[in-house]
């Protein structure tokens, strides 16, 4: 059984209002300032492009799965400097409109994206979420990043034939470009509501660490890459 779990912050965060507004603001802020430690220490950069999966939705500071990898990578001794430019609400289309100024700002070693799960709840066409995640991806590679491509289920309801071919286009993608590829990011617990919010869509802060181990054997790949 599939949950509705996948972010319907698209809902409670619409485009026009101030909410989203004001949060693209905040992030584009911290994504094109980057972390000036990390950067005169010279640690590589991890640039997550998620939506509220990744922005830790509901969550106090720290629990997300994006702070979680921060503390394991620093755990098992890889210098790496975690950037989250990750926004509630976000589709394909506003972080191929963003990635380019985050790029430039943070300029990554690696790139994870987090994105399509809003697409596919308004009903995008798969032609559009592939353009738009291959552009990421291509802008990406351009700029040197290895990147680590993060897929995304729907609820049952949605279709079958919409279901299944929105699933698979994550990993067309992966393959067409040679990136790292999670096939689903709450595999393991995605039918079980109790790791689940009140609104049956965003995940608990128990469930984090399962996001983390299921994003930390294929982060490792493109680590192991690393020239």
């Amino acid at each position: 059984m599939i949950f509705s779990y996948c972010n319907r912050a698209v809902i409670a965060f619409p485009t026009a209002s101030f909410r989203q507004w004001l949060a693209i603001v905040l992030v584009t802020a911290a994504a094109l300032f980057g972390n000036a430690a990390a950067s005169a220490a010279g640690a590589p950069t991890v640039l997550v492009v998620g939506d509220s999966l990744s922005a830790g939705y509901g969550l106090a500071s720290g629990q997300g799965w994006v702070d979680l990898l921060q503390k394991k990578l620093s755990a098992q001794g890889f210098p790496y400097q975690v950037v989250n430019a990750s926004i509630s609400g976000d589709t394909t289309a506003g972080g191929k409109s963003r990635i380019g100024a985050a790029l430039q700002a943070n300029k990554p070693e690696i790139v994870i994206i987090e994105l399509g799960g809003n697409d596919g709840l308004r009903g995008a066409t798969l032609a559009s979420v592939r353009a738009n995640l291959e552009y990421m991806v291509e802008v990406a590679q351009r700029a040197g990043a290895r990147v680590l491509l993060i897929g995304m289920q729907l609820p049952p309801n949605y279709g079958p034939t919409y279901v299944r071919q929105f699933a698979a286009l994550f990993g067309d993608v992966a393959k067409q470009r040679s990136t790292g590829l999670v096939p689903f990011i709450m595999q393991g617990f995605g039918d079980k509501p109790e790791l689940f919010q009140a609104d049956r869509i965003h995940p608990t802060a128990q469930a984090q660490p399962l996001m983390v181990e299921n994003v930390w054997p294929e982060l490792l790949k493109l680590i192991a890459k690393r020239s």
